[in-house]
């Protein structure tokens, strides 16, 4: 037996007959005090599904005025709905063209207006009206695709009734292994969800499976058990079909008695509730059971049913109608169909022209790439050759550059050289005028060493020899300072080899300070400063390249020097030039500060000062390079450090760093 989807709604609804009234007179009470058409539509289908198995006729009038006014209220849900119901009522009435009509058009309103499950379960109505009407291949098309949709959307109920359908289409087909697989899923399904209708017509189905298999008291057994099921939702149409199944089994069992007792009851069931194809099944059986009784008025009386229920159902008329209503349907599908090719064909048309159009403008892309990039590379190629030969003018001239800056720096030095050449000659006489005068004592003492030693006086010869001793230890000390100032300014003069040694550079500061000074005042007669120094005596020896540090030293001495007696120019008389030198060891470094008092250098200038050729000094007085050599020897050359702190009109202070690492 085929359910239709729109019956599982009642199971909420009909739980007995006296239950059944109540449900129809609590409707008919809320339709007529329902406060819109909205709920008023809803409400006339609801009590539609209770007539549905029971009273079609009365089920298809509500239907009728559910679906006007549905269709009064631009109620797109209520008239789907509507139409279903007139469908389900037409399918019990057995008026398969008119069910299929409706049916198809409630499918094409949810399809339109993306209804889901109603078109789901719309699906599945459609395939009961294939199924009654013998296209069974048909049928399980649609049942199929139903139940692949309903299972989709998790739609339990919709899956259960399309698993009974098919069941039941497969049962009708003989093909009864699949008929029994499907039957015992619907089974399983509506006992989970507790629907005693749905229950009922899958034990039905079950005796129609197993009558077939000849297991007749398996089929007794599923009958039996559905009747009360059926009666208690009031599902007539199932219970023909039942009651009829227990004749068949009666009449097997050579029961003429019980089988024409449940033939009449099916007979008078589906007279009662309209349920044509009911009456003409039965009527048939009836026609056979009399015949072979040789009850031949009986027999003729439901042969003239039969025929006239046939004629109901399956007339020329109606299945004209069925088969234009399929006509149209399939050209409606046809269309469709057609619709989908010209718009996938209008889609690949203009993919195709699309492409068509991307590869012109590719190809346009790239000529015009590689126009361009040839032009680029004819460019480049011209401006490779021009840059070749910049280059080797640069080389060119950065190697004239060079030998330029050698020479300037050969040339600062031996500027710096002639500066320092009067104070060299200042300190060199110094220890050679100490040296000439203890000479000269000690040519005295020696004629008197003779004589203390020819009278015998060996006394007063041995003072005058420990005076004589003390004197050439003075004599060897002045020596040895006036051979450090030579050495010291044969260094600064020739280039530096990059040995290191160790020094003590405190002695090294000492010496460039006063060959610093005394060069200055060779040059500048009235130029006098206070010398001051802080000497950290517990400096150990460092090793550094003496050469190249004291042409830092200088460079620094100078600079202070020059930077106080420019103040002098144009301070007051209460100005003092002064000049402080320091060492100091501090984490691990030896630092050399250098303090002036002078003009000090202006702040937006001293990030350059470091910088090559860069001077402040007036043209022919400075050549640039002191601060840049300085730079190099302390930073590069040592690893050291040099800052600057100054404040114009207050004076500067240079700090090296050196590394105190005697390695």
């Amino acid at each position: 037996m085929k359910k239709l989807a729109v019956v599982i709604l009642l199971t909420t609804l009909c739980v007995s007959t006296q239950a059944q009234k109540r449900t129809i007179d609590s409707l008919k009470k809320l339709i007529a005090t329902a406060k819109d058409d909205t709920s008023r539509v809803m409400l006339m289908r609801s009590l539609g599904l209770v007539y549905l198995t029971s009273q079609p006729d009365s089920s298809a009038l509500l239907a009728q005025q559910a679906l006007q006014l549905s269709r009064a209220n631009h109620f797109q849900r209520g008239e789907i709905n509507s139409l279903s119901l007139l469908g389900g009522a037409f399918i019990q009435t057995g008026n398969y063209p008119k069910a299929l009509t409706y049916y198809l058009a409630a499918y094409k309103l949810s399809e339109s207006s993306g209804d889901q499950r109603a078109s789901v379960r719309i699906l599945g109505n459609i395939g009961t009206i294939y199924s009654n009407e013998g296209d069974l291949k048909k049928s399980i098309t649609y049942t199929l695709k139903a139940l692949a949709a309903a299972k989709l959307l998790r739609d339990d109920v919709s899956v259960q009734v399309d698993l009974s359908n098919l069941g039941d289409t497969y049962e009708k087909l003989n093909m009864l292994d699949s008929a029994l697989m499907y039957t015992r899923q619907a089974n399983e399904k509506a006992v989970k969800l507790k629907d005693a209708d749905a229950i009922g017509i899958v034990l039905n189905n079950l005796g129609n499976i197993y009558a077939k298999l000849r297991k007749t008291d398996s089929a007794l057994y599923y009958y039996r058990h559905a009747i009360p099921l059926l009666r208690q939702v009031g599902d007539d149409d199932t219970q023909c079909e039942t009651t009829l199944g227990i004749a068949r089994i009666m009449r097997l069992l050579s029961m003429p008695d019980s089988s024409l007792y449940y033939a009449r009851q099916s007979i008078a069931t589906g007279w009662r509730s309209g349920f044509t194809i009911r009456v003409l099944k039965a009527s048939q059986f009836l026609t056979d059971y009399f015949k072979q009784r040789g009850q031949v008025d009986s027999a003729f009386r439901y042969l003239e049913v039969s025929v006239a229920a046939k004629d109901s159902l399956f007339s020329q008329e109606k299945t004209k109608e069925l088969q234009n209503i399929n006509l149209a349907e399939h050209q409606r599908q046809q269309e469709i169909q057609e619709k989908e090719v010209a718009y996938k064909t209008s889609v690949r048309y203009y993919l195709l022209l699309a492409l068509i159009v991307f590869l012109v403008l590719m190809a346009i892309v790239f000529w015009r790439n590689s126009n361009q990039r040839q032009k680029a590379n004819f460019v480049l190629q011209s401006q490779n050759a021009e840059i070749e030969k910049q280059k080797k003018s640069v080389e060119t001239a950065l190697a004239e550059l060079k030998t330029t800056q050698n020479q300037l720096v050969q040339s600062a030095k031996m500027a710096s050289l002639g500066e320092l050449t009067a104070g060299i000659a200042h300190e060199i006489q110094n220890p050679l005028n100490f040296v000439n005068n203890f000479s000269e004592v000690n040519e005295e003492m020696l004629a008197e060493l003779k004589e203390a030693l020819t009278i015998g006086n060996t006394e007063e010869a041995l003072t005058i020899a420990n005076d004589l001793q003390e004197n050439e230890k003075k004599i060897r000390h002045h020596g040895k300072r006036a051979d450090f100032i030579v050495k010291g300014m044969l260094e600064h003069s020739r280039t530096s080899t990059g040995e290191r040694q160790i020094t003590n550079i405190n002695v090294l500061v000492d010496e460039f300070l006063k060959l610093s000074y005394h060069g200055l005042r060779a040059k500048d007669k009235n130029f006098n400063a206070d010398l001051m120094t802080n000497f950290d005596t517990s400096l150990p020896g460092i090793n550094i390249v003496q050469q190249d540090i004291g042409r830092v030293l200088i460079n620094l001495f100078s600079n202070a020097f020059y930077a106080v007696n420019q103040r002098t120019k144009t301070a007051g008389l209460d100005f003092k030039p002064s000049v402080e030198v320091s060492t100091a060891l501090y984490n691990g470094s030896i630092l050399i500060s250098v303090k002036d008092n002078g003009n000090g250098i202006p702040e937006n200038i001293r990030e350059k000062i470091m910088q090559p050729f860069f001077t402040t000094k007036p043209t022919g007085e400075g050549t640039g390079l002191g601060l840049s050599l300085t730079y190099d020897i302390v930073v590069k050359g040592h690893g050291g450090k040099i800052n600057v702190e100054s404040k114009e009109d207050e004076g500067s202070e240079f700090t090296i760093t050196l590394p105190a690492d005697k390695r």
